[in-house]
């Protein structure tokens, strides 16, 4: 018997209910990327509000399942170069494509906005990206680019459902 996960993506707001449970299961695994989303946003530090940023949210029902944003890289000075930020996908909702949902999403609004999409992956990230079409680099800030201005061939994602 085949399963079905259909899973929206959808902009958010950390302050929104179903970002906590989200929140508190990322700190329980020792993951600081969603409370400094959460304390950046409450100051006004980050609110993925400049022209080309997003933040969404990956929903399954009432449930928040997965978090992944954009933002103008604010580690390159005057160049055309986004950043993925915060991505985190709830436990339960692991290996079923999320993560790749989401990262698809900013790939696709980021060609709009930028020339290249650089992220700074932990370790066990590393295939993650690179089997999305990202590319391994060693520059400081940077584990891993994608050059979306026609010097590379964006990934074909296919939907999960």
């Amino acid at each position: 018997m085949a399963v079905s996960f259909a899973y929206l993506v959808q902009p958010l707001q950390p302050t929104a209910p179903p970002f906590q449970p989200l929140l508190e299961e990322s700190r329980r695994n020792g993951f600081a990327m969603l409370a400094r989303l959460e304390g950046n946003w409450a100051e006004g530090g980050n609110r993925f509000d400049a022209m080309g940023e997003m933040l969404l949210g990956a929903w399954r029902g009432g449930e928040l399942a997965g978090v992944c944003g954009l933002n103008i890289d604010p580690y390159v000075a005057g160049q055309r170069q986004g950043r993925v930020r915060h991505l985190y996908v709830g436990e339960a909702h692991r290996r079923r494509g999320v993560g790749a949902i989401l990262v698809g999403a900013v790939i696709d609004a980021a060609g709009r906005h930028f020339s290249v999409l650089n992220t700074r992956a932990p370790v066990a990230a590393h295939r993650f990206y690179e089997s999305l079409g990202f590319q391994p680099v060693q520059q400081d800030f940077v584990t891993h680019r994608l050059m979306l201005d026609g010097q590379a061939q964006k990934p074909a994602l296919e939907e999960r459902h």
